[in-house]
């Protein structure tokens, strides 16, 4: 069963990111802030639920968290900053959005940026240990397969719709056919001789 804190008297803000692995598309991180006692029997790492479940849970955690915020960085400065820079930068943001300040940050991973001097620990797996680290995951999720999922009307072909933008074999043979899209990652090996290093492996 998740925890509903790691501790008993701060105001603990849940972090995560969607979309660090992509070959297209932004990353995405969302802040989520609980109710101390706040528990949901289905709240889990937004990885181990379905479509279906997760835009339930997005729902739920929108009515019932004390505050949320979502935001994205693009796959053009994700380019110029690196991934792990961009995904920092993503969870900065989210956090900029929040009204109530968070005495102590629970991030989701085993690196981050200190924000504004807040206190934060880093949980490798946070978000099958934290309710507030599950939270954000799937708001960060479901937010970005939408982002996706709409992108893949313009640029049909590539299955974005289902893959995401990650690395599938559709989404690779798609790049070796159509070659990339203006939302692909330059910076993210997508050469054929890398492409053709991945179909082998």
């Amino acid at each position: 069963m998740l925890k509903s804190s790691h501790t008993k008297d701060l105001v603990e803000a849940g972090l995560d990111e969607a979309g660090r692995g992509c070959l297209a598309g932004p990353v995405v991180a969302a802040a989520v802030i609980l109710p101390k006692k706040y528990k949901h029997k289905f709240l889990n790492d937004s990885k181990q639920l379905t479509r279906v479940q997760r835009e339930a849970l997005r729902r739920e955690i929108e009515k019932e968290a004390i505050e949320w915020a979502v935001a994205e960085v693009s796959h053009k400065v994700i380019d110029e900053i690196n991934i792990l820079n961009a995904s920092f930068q993503a969870m900065h943001l989210s956090l900029d959005q929040l009204k109530c300040i968070p005495q102590l940050l629970l991030i989701d991973g085993n690196r981050f940026k200190t924000y504004k001097d807040i206190p934060h620990e880093c949980i490798v797996e946070g978000d099958a240990k934290y309710l507030s680290i599950a939270a954000a995951s799937i708001l960060a999720k479901t937010y970005r397969d939408e982002m996706m999922i709409n992108l893949a009307k313009d640029f049909p072909g590539y299955g974005w719709e289902t893959n995401k933008g990650y690395a599938t074999a559709e989404h690779r043979d798609a790049i070796l056919k159509y070659g990339h899209t203006p939302y692909h990652r330059l910076s993210f090996n997508l050469s054929s001789a890398q492409l053709d290093m991945f179909k082998s492996n």
